[in-house]
């Protein structure tokens, strides 16, 4: 985690056993109980981004791991989009996960002015298209409209990064 200026204190009660855990889970961490606490409460955007991806593809629902993985993405600054999306998505196989998280990210860089990291160009596009709906009648529109890191994938979606719908 990058060392900023500490310049605010933050108090909570906690119970002698409570203080105690915290002391013994630091020091297995290798910490100062300041720093394992945040750790803890403010994951590093590259944990975050690991963890959202990885339920993309693990969710009962994926619909939902993909919205939260858009609100992440899309709140980031753009030195944080950077450090999160630095390293490519460890637990994610099936090649639709992969190219959708991959156009994600590549959408989220292109809207704060970077250069996707190296590891979406590594993905494939998907040999078939993907349609957002099973209705015939919005091909045409999900063709003409998808966000271009959707397309260049082969998915065929109404909308992108920071936009829900």
């Amino acid at each position: 985690m990058a060392q900023n200026s500490k310049s605010s204190q933050l108090q909570i009660r906690v119970s002698a056993a409570q203080k105690l855990a915290i002391q013994r889970n630091a020091q297995r961490a290798r910490m100062d109980m300041t720093t394992y606490v945040l750790s803890r409460v403010l994951p590093e955007p590259a944990v975050r981004f690991q963890t959202l991806a990885a339920a993309c593809e693990t969710a009962p629902e994926a619909a939902f791991a993909f919205a939260a993985l858009n609100t992440f993405l899309s709140a980031l600054l753009a030195a944080e989009l950077r450090e999160a999306v630095s390293a490519m998505p460890r637990e994610i196989s099936t090649p639709f996960v992969a190219n959708y998280v991959a156009a994600m990210v590549e959408q989220a860089c292109a809207q704060q002015g970077l250069l996707p990291p190296a590891w979406t160009r590594s993905i494939e596009p998907l040999p078939a298209p993907y349609f957002g709906s099973c209705l015939q009648g919005l091909r045409l529109y999900l063709l003409t409209h998808s966000p271009p890191p959707f397309r260049r994938r082969n998915i065929f979606i109404d909308s992108g990064v920071g936009v829900q719908v």
